[in-house]
């Protein structure tokens, strides 16, 4: 029994936790090339002095002056020392200071080239011109990370419904991956979303175990609608379930808060995309999945190469292209989507490569943001229509040996 408060599992907590790697690749973090000598930059070195020497600007100062250099930084704590301009006819008599310990080459570094994730190649987003350019899309989850450098430039809001927390920051790291997928920056580092000019709005409703209830989620919803015009808020994402089901009347026949709050919402304007859950089981036994009458269900797709065809690896949940294992059916899902080893952003400035239907999600959240970019004025269900009839069909580059997914698989190159 739950006594009239039903406990929200995150999707990726959704009855099972699919954590595949965790790739802690800090957008700040560096690539060292240390390989040939075509990455050492000319004159320039690294001055480390002997621990025992005393202050290192003293000393910098002292060795600038004898020895003619051009002093940039000194180091105190990790190390004691100096970065400088030596010319190679001073390099010897610097090297031979009885102060010096060693001195290293200058070397070029890079931050980690951008990625493109398979899941949003798959759906062929960067091929489309439309960005989704302005239009608002909430992450009702566990919130974003709100400095991560791959975000924090889209994002215009943030609300928490959890006690203690006033801000809609992540502690979890599930609502920022999910947030990533769907309008993670083009900016040459870290990874790309689907709709990368989208607006992203960080709605805490989940804690940082990924718990909550259908009071936190309400409340985010609530604050969604009401806040839907000042951020042009058009999509909603909602990678969360628990047990239930639908009265196919907005909850107003078995009295589901929930789902009369979704319908809400969705009236006012808001497309919902949801996941379908985890536990390889009717979808139709999941809330908010089960709202067939206001929200997209998204089932997951196992896709390891990025590409139609089924020409991939295998994947731990599957051939390539076939639905997940993990993934809910049934009639009340929508649209599939890519939901195995997606890369994404992660709390702290990092990313995560994570399985579950709430990877999945989002593609389709940030695929209606961008058909709501080219289309506006759109019913919830028109969005939903719309994205099905772009889709990729059954055996026109996926397939089902489960016999379980008639969906289509989201493509968003014409959307």
């Amino acid at each position: 029994m739950f006594n009239g408060r039903l406990k929200i599992i995150v999707g990726a907590f959704f009855l099972l936790l699919f954590v595949l790697s965790v790739a802690v690749l800090s957008q700040g973090s560096l690539n060292v090339k240390a390989q040939g000598k075509p990455d050492v930059i000319p004159d320039k070195f690294i001055v480390v002095l002997k621990d025992d020497v005393g202050n290192p600007q003293t000393v910098a100062n002292e060795m600038a002056r004898t020895h003619g250099l051009s002093v940039e930084h000194v180091y105190s704590t990790a190390l004691k020392g100096f970065s400088a301009t030596i010319p190679q006819a001073r390099l010897d008599k610097v090297k031979g200071d009885s102060r010096v310990q060693f001195v290293s080459e200058d070397r070029v570094v890079e931050a980690f080239a951008q990625t493109t994730p398979t899941g949003v190649s798959r759906v062929n987003a960067p091929v489309n011109t439309n960005k989704g350019t302005g239009i608002g899309v909430a992450v009702i989850d566990t919130g974003i990370d709100l400095a991560h450098p791959d975000l924090q430039a889209n994002i215009v809001a943030n609300k928490s419904c959890i006690r203690g927390k006033k801000t809609g920051n992540d502690d979890n790291g599930h609502g920022s991956h999910v947030a990533g997928t769907i309008a993670a920056v083009n900016n040459d580092i870290g990874v790309v979303g689907v709709a990368p000019e989208a607006k992203l709005i960080a709605v805490k409703v989940l804690n940082a175990a990924g718990s909550g209830s259908w009071s936190t989620v309400i409340c985010g919803v609530d604050w969604v609608t009401a806040n839907a015009g000042t951020y042009n808020i058009k999509v909603a994402n909602m990678s969360l379930g628990g047990s239930g089901s639908s009265d196919n009347n907005c909850g107003n026949t078995n009295n589901d808060a929930l789902h009369k709050a979704i319908c809400k919402s969705t009236a006012a304007g808001i497309t919902y995309a949801v996941a379908a859950g985890n536990s390889n089981d009717d979808a139709s036994k999941f809330v908010p999945a089960a709202y067939d009458d206001t929200v997209i269900t998204v089932s997951a797709l196992a896709d390891s190469d990025g590409q139609p065809g089924g020409l991939g690896p295998d994947t731990s949940y599957g051939a390539d292209d076939t639905f997940a294992t993990f993934s809910n059916y049934g009639s009340v899902v929508d649209l599939g989507t890519p939901g195995v080893s997606i890369l994404s952003t992660w709390k702290g400035g990092g990313y995560n490569t994570i399985s579950g239907t709430s990877m999945a999600s989002p593609h389709v959240a940030g695929s209606a943001a961008l058909y709501i970019k080219s289309n506006s004025g759109l019913t919830w269900s028109q969005v939903r229509d719309g994205l099905a009839a772009a889709a990729e069909v059954l055996n026109a580059g996926h397939s089902d040996p489960s016999g379980l997914h008639p969906e289509p698989v989201v493509k968003a190159d014409s959307l």
